[in-house]
């Protein structure tokens, strides 16, 4: 590889040689990297003059285990936000990150894809490749309305690169015509990628670090589209921040001195304990130097992703396709890091899990804004549908979102989010694979609404927290609550478990 990252100061000098002033404003404005959390400024106008093309494009960044306390130390994710519109109140169908990707790519909630684990008979991509859902994905829809279609980096749990699907050579997914997809991509270097049929090995090099490898190849892209003049969906999907958390080489010794966040909930358990966490102990010291240890890993491993970012953006102001260009960031789910005792993890229904980041800047979406209303994983597919001229399909459990992406206040949109979690069966080669006392509840179904969220476990056990009073969720209101509530949030409940449909799981959300 002769395609270098470039280092941060290489890209403010690429801010100045093209004028991107506009776009690329967090080049000068975002806070220097390794001096703590970036100082916010005031929202910028719209990013490029002249209204958006009939037919957008779409980049969409996806990231791995990211929970809104990286997006400070993120500079590029914060002028997105200073460009775009931030949704507040964004969650995903399962804390784990082959069930949430699963609702991603189809819109549909686990109990339609038929994934709600990593691996096993209910989850990974052999039940996403079982149960048809790769049909379901948004890229043969948007490669039908013709559109070049890429994807690069993290596709499910359980792919390999050198997957063959009975084809005789390393499978690449309907409905993609540039395919470069890792399996175990986790540590960043010494990796095989499926780059369209063939498997390449990258080994240890600065330059073989994925996430700048994803950067480059996703700037090719950018690069032929625009040369064609062909409308393009490109998903970049990051192994970042996942554990080990590995920086690119150059980010290493950033933020020294960095720690975790130490909110309310910071070695404290709700009251009163929930069963699956009464075993669990305050934190020693030792723990909370793990934590700190962990949490400066993932603020460094998400340099890289920041660096992504500006590249892209960068290659699309180059190309003169800036403001014809939907460019989305997200995570599949959030992570916890002490909160309620729980040693770092995922998989709960609290909002450290299930609340994370979703930013678009694009044409006719306003600069600076931000949204309440509720929205899930499950509209992402359909928002890209409609955005490309498709269609959101009715067959899927979510919605667009593109009204609210454009400014409507919705009226009639949903008042509450499903979340789906199957307690995993134990897999000696799952990253994800949860030691009790990180957080690895029994199965559950939840609701979350805007100011409560409503747990019931397979056990029998209930939780309830209202948010509004105690956005912390410390303290479990459910023995407070009267029969005939209880009684609504089951139904609720149920009615959001067994849909299928956007008509009828925007019905059992209303």
């Amino acid at each position: 590889m002769t395609d270098r990252p470039r280092p941060r100061r290489r890209a403010l000098a690429l801010c100045a040689g093209l004028g991107a002033v506009l776009l690329l404003g967090a080049c000068t404005s975002g806070g220097a990297r390794g001096e703590g959390p970036a100082p916010s400024s005031p929202a910028s106008s719209a990013a490029s003059p002249g209204g958006p093309a009939t037919r957008p494009n779409i980049v969409f960044v996806l990231t791995d285990d990211l929970s809104w306390n990286l997006v400070p130390y993120m500079p590029h994710v914060k002028e997105l936000q200073r460009d775009g519109t931030t949704f507040d109140d964004y969650f995903v169908t399962d804390s784990l990150c082959c069930p949430s990707r699963s609702s991603i790519f189809t819109g549909d909630y686990p109990h339609n894809t038929g994934v709600f684990t990593n691996n096993g008979d209910d989850g990974g991509y052999a039940a996403f490749n079982r149960n048809g859902d790769e049909k379901k994905c948004y890229a043969p829809a948007l490669q039908k309305a013709g559109y070049r279609t890429g994807f690069m980096g993290k596709y499910l749990n359980g792919y390999q690169p050198g997957n063959t699907n009975g084809t005789g050579t390393p499978y690449v997914p309907p409905g993609w015509n540039e395919w470069d997809a890792a399996g175990n991509g986790y540590p960043e270097f010494d990796y095989d990628l499926n780059e369209n049929g063939k498997v390449v090995h990258y080994g240890h090099d600065p330059s073989d670090y994925l996430t700048d490898v994803v950067g480059r190849k996703a700037r090719t892209f950018i690069d032929g589209a625009a040369t064609d003049h062909k409308p393009f969906m490109l998903e970049l999907a990051t192994f970042a921040p996942h554990a080990p958390s590995t920086p690119a080489p150059r980010d290493a010794h950033l933020y020294p001195g960095v720690q975790a966040p130490r909110g309310p909930a910071y070695d404290t358990p709700p009251t009163p304990v929930p069963a699956w966490q009464r075993g669990l102990t305050p934190l020693t010291a030792k723990d909370q130097r793990s934590i700190d240890q962990k949490f400066a890993r993932r603020v460094r491993s998400v340099q890289a992703v920041d660096d992504l970012i500006a590249g892209v953006r960068a290659e699309l102001t180059a190309k003169g396709l800036a403001g014809d260009t939907y460019v989305v960031f997200s995570s599949d789910n959030g992570f916890h890091m002490g909160e309620y005792r729980l040693r770092p993890g995922k998989q709960t229904a609290y909002d450290t899990d299930i609340k994370v980041p979703l930013v678009v800047a694009g044409p006719h979406v306003p600069a600076g804004r931000s949204t309440s209303a509720l929205a899930e994983n499950v509209d992402l597919s359909p928002t890209f549908q409609d955005l490309a001229g498709a269609g959101a399909p009715p067959t899927a459990d979510g919605r667009s979102l593109a009204p609210l992406l454009h400014g409507s206040s919705a009226p009639d949109w949903r008042r509450a989010v499903l979340v789906e979690h199957h307690h995993p069966g134990s897999a000696a080669n799952d990253p994800d694979a949860a030691p009790v006392n990180s957080g690895n509840p029994p199965t559950y179904e939840a609701i979350r609404t805007a100011d409560a969220v409503w747990v019931e476990y397979a056990d029998g056990e209930r939780e309830y927290y209202d948010v509004a009073a105690d956005p912390s969720e410390l303290h479990d209101a459910a023995a407070s609550l009267s029969p005939a509530r209880k009684s609504a949030l089951h139904a609720e409940l149920v009615a959001l478990q067994h849909c299928a449909g956007a008509a009828a799981c925007t019905k059992a959300a209303s």
